[in-house]
């Protein structure tokens, strides 16, 4: 068995004296694990490092085999990234979030959407928004996906403002005003509003609040863990206004 693609590094792990086993989420193939022989030498090291992105090529006997990789650098932004901590948390949450996926199942949309939070990983207001827009395609992609098109009372849609907690859908102002006090906020860009532009620090967390809550309910509490602390630790410091 025999493949090529690219992949963003996730994380690897020491194998024996001089190799490590690499954890990768590619384009066609998924999140994918494999052996690199000499990952630990200088060579293969700055390569290797979390939010690179690579070329790779797997190769093993049987497919459910670990099989070993052969990498190259294709894009090197693991660097810049480990110089602050909104992009060390970035990939580790990012990680975090694509270890829910099941290996090897194919998702290329999220593939390119987080190489996108990485391209941006130095920007807390662009990488927020990016993340939750990545969030809410997980949802999707792990079956939970949220409507937001048209209010769940009405049909209409116009003035969406609130999802229901408990249908995932979009409510408008009039239909949802009477239970605000126990619905979400829906945040403008995510109807497409605001384009171009980084949204507001309370849209930012109220995107982040409404994800959260149908990652908590759907996916983190069925399965019994805990959700990344580093997405935490970027809410928090949204919350900060730094």
């Amino acid at each position: 068995m025999e493949w090529s693609d690219e992949g963003v590094v996730l994380a690897t792990r020491r194998h024996g004296e001089t190799s490590v086993i690499l954890e990768v989420m590619t384009v066609s193939h998924g999140r994918h694990l494999g052996l690199v022989r000499g990952g630990r030498s200088r060579r293969h090291q700055p390569t290797l490092q979390p939010g690179n992105s690579l070329l790779l090529s797997w190769r093993a006997r049987l497919d459910e085999h670990l099989g070993t990789f052969t990498v190259e650098s294709k894009t090197e932004r693991a660097a810049r990234l480990m110089e602050t901590p909104l992009g060390i948390h970035l990939v580790q949450a990012l990680a975090g979030h694509l270890r829910l996926l099941p290996e090897r199942d194919p998702h290329e949309r999220l593939f390119r959407m987080a190489e996108a939070i990485l391209d941006h990983g130095e920007a807390l207001g662009l990488a927020a928004a990016l993340l939750v827009r990545f969030e809410l395609a997980l949802l999707e992609e792990l079956g939970f996906g949220l409507d937001l098109s048209c209010c769940v009372a009405t049909g209409a849609t116009a003035d969406l403002v609130y999802v229901s907690p408990k249908s995932g859908r979009a409510v408008s102002r009039e239909a949802g005003q009477p239970y605000a006090d126990r619905m979400l906020a829906l945040p403008p860009f995510l109807l497409g509003s605001d384009a171009g532009e980084v949204p507001e620090p309370s849209a930012l967390a109220n995107g982040l609040a409404l994800t959260e809550y149908f990652l908590s309910r759907d996916v983190f509490v069925p399965r019994g863990i805990q959700p990344p602390r580093e997405r935490q630790w970027i809410v928090e410091r949204l919350g900060q206004g730094v």
